[in-house]
């Protein structure tokens, strides 16, 4: 395939009006390419943008990952393509070993297919986590960092899982951290930890925040929090999930601000709920109550988001932040948190040809 005459998003953040060659479902260069190739579209009035990577989603179109159900894992992933998302990480919520096991094991079959998004990891959010922060999980199955345990489930699962969340401030979280940061990205999340203990978990070998400001402490003058010591490590990434509801649209800006184009990562945390009408869903088990797009447990309490990422992508840039920045929040930024930044998230020769086609504001035209 050759895409010519379109603004193309390049890996340094900018635009570029130049040809792109792929072959066999693989971005190459101009001499690698096969110059005989009959496929060639015109993007002409087009921006074409790496397709974008969701690394926090649990559901879409009724269908939870932790439903361990193939055919409704494919529904998401079709879903999710439908939307510009074209890699992302199915995310667990906190539940017992033996249901993490049976949920896991349906990451790997899911073919790689052009129907489908593809699934470039698995996002392990808990049970190592915090009672009072816990937000939407269930108190029920939450537990203690367990190494072994971790191990147990990322071999069960193809070693596919690129994240893990835990709240540094419960027993054997630092061990933990000590012990896998090499093997998995850690996200220091639904904690009510200090700024001291997170800056210990940062310092120990944690380098992600997952869904910042949402289930951690706020960001206080005198005791800044996980927040503070995010923004005081400069290899620390942060999610935010732009849906305008669980943060407010000035705070998305204050984190843009605070912490740059290249630290922030938008993410969806999309449950069953997301492209589907009003009314009563399931989160890891738990009942949610869709409406308009709010999702909230009985309690009120927010359970994850029923917006899609490219969504989020059209409401940060709404909100007064540069589209160019946007892109990399969406695309280089997510793909470089999980390592899979030569992979996916980028329009370098080497990557999967996962391209979008979007128009002169940034409205989604095609996905290739």
């Amino acid at each position: 395939m050759i895409i010519k005459n379109g603004l193309v998003f390049e890996p340094d953040g900018s635009f570029c009006n130049r040809t792109i060659y792929t072959r066999d479902g693989v971005i190459v260069s101009h001499a690698d390419a096969d110059i005989s190739d009959t496929e060639v579209i015109d993007a002409s009035g087009h921006y074409v943008v790496p397709g974008f990577v969701d690394i926090h989603t649990h559901g879409a179109v009724g269908h939870d990952f932790c439903d361990a159900d193939v055919e409704g894992l494919s529904e998401i992933a079709r879903y999710e393509k439908s939307c510009g998302v074209t890699s992302f990480c199915p995310t667990s919520m906190t539940l017992p070993k033996d249901r993490l096991s049976d949920i896991f094991q349906t990451a790997k079959k899911i073919p790689n297919s052009p129907e489908y998004a593809r699934i470039a990891g698995i996002n392990m959010e808990g049970p190592f986590i915090a009672d009072s922060k816990r937000g939407a999980q269930n108190r029920e199955y939450i537990a203690e960092a367990n190494t072994s345990m971790f191990q147990e489930l990322n071999t069960l699962s193809g070693n596919l899982i690129r994240l893990v969340t835990l709240a540094p401030e419960t027993p054997n979280a630092m061990e933990f951290i000590r012990a896998l940061h090499d093997d998995v990205h850690i996200s220091v999340g639904h904690s009510a930890a200090d700024y001291d203990t997170a800056s210990a978990a940062f310092r120990a070998g944690a380098d992600h925040v997952t869904h910042l400001m949402n289930a951690m402490p706020p960001f206080h003058h005198r005791d800044p929090g996980i927040v503070g010591a995010a923004m005081d490590q400069d290899h620390v990434m942060v999610e935010v999930i732009c849906d305008t509801i669980h943060i407010h649209p000035s705070m998305i800006r204050s984190i843009y601000r605070q912490f740059g184009p290249d630290r922030m990562i938008l993410i969806s945390d999309s449950m069953e709920a997301t492209g589907m009408p009003d009314g009563v869903y399931s989160l890891g088990g738990q009942t949610v109550y869709k409406n308009g797009n709010h999702a909230t447990l009985s309690d009120q309490t927010l359970a994850g988001s029923a917006t899609n990422l490219f969504d989020c992508f059209l409401h940060a840039i709404q909100l007064g932040i540069p589209a160019e920045s946007v892109l990399r929040m969406v695309t280089v930024n997510p793909s470089r948190s999980i390592g899979m930044d030569k992979k996916i998230g980028t329009t370098a020769p080497g990557a999967y040809a996962d391209l979008l086609l979007l128009d002169s504001d940034f409205h989604l035209v095609r996905v290739l």
